[in-house]
């Protein structure tokens, strides 16, 4: 029966920043193994490959990797995410594509690649979809289609894959994060905006986590109190 992380091995997408570190760092404190998979490197002594998630081909080969370096997998967080907000016309096509490249092909390339990892484990899977997965809103239409799509696939997986693997889908509202940095003033969150801390919905992560076998966390909402985007 598990209800700790302790002694597991997690690899995390998007590692290395927002929510993908808070959640590295709660595995660490809890005694488990977090792995990453990122472009830049994680908290120092954390194990990690570099990778482009855009290349699904490459977060595969990356994610069995890690997966050969721990030793197994007990858990997959896919916490890596991206989005640059505009009019469907002025995001250029190779843009918005990367968006669902990032945001979701790579989610279902890494869980695909980690299955036999997880399925000998009877491990545990997080997606992270976002409130922009159930609610959709104007110029964030790359960003929507994508995490839409998560809440989809993690649906279809949690059916697939009951009773061999966990799977709990995670829908995050905004967090106090990097991830409203590079936009431009239009598209950053009001000075009066109430955001979650990563650290407080890497904890939603951790009890997903820590499920025995046979328990079912399907989906959590995680969000400030006074979430615009949800419900």
């Amino acid at each position: 029966m598990r209800n700790d992380v302790s002694g597991s091995a997690v690899l995390v997408t998007g590692g290395s920043s927002g929510l993908g570190a808070a959640v590295v760092e709660a595995v660490g404190k809890a005694g488990g193994r977090p792995y990453v998979l990122d472009r830049q490197a994680p908290a120092d002594g954390v194990p990690w490959v570099e990778c482009d998630l855009a290349d699904t081909r490459a977060a595969e080969a990356a994610t069995r990797e890690l997966a050969d370096r721990a030793g197994g997998l007990d858990g997959v967080v896919t916490a890596a995410g991206m989005d640059v907000p505009g009019r469907l016309a002025d995001v250029p096509a190779e843009t918005w594509e990367r968006v669902v490249a990032v945001d979701l092909l790579a989610t279902a390339a890494v869980v695909r690649a980690a299955l036999p990892y997880l399925e000998r484990s009877r491990g545990n899977v997080v997606t992270v979809a976002s409130t922009l997965g159930v609610k959709a809103v104007s110029d964030a239409t790359a960003y929507c289609a994508a995490k839409f799509g998560v809440v989809g696939f993690t649906r279809a997986l949690a059916a697939e894959l009951a009773g061999s693997v966990g799977v709990t889908l995670l829908v995050p509202g905004g967090m106090r994060t990097a991830f409203f940095d590079d936009r431009t003033e239009q598209y950053r969150p009001g000075p009066d905006a109430v955001l979650n801390d990563p650290a407080h919905v890497a904890q939603a992560v951790m009890f997903a986590l820590s499920q025995p076998p046979g328990c079912a966390v399907r989906e959590l909402v995680v969000c400030a109190d006074r979430e615009s985007s949800y419900p």
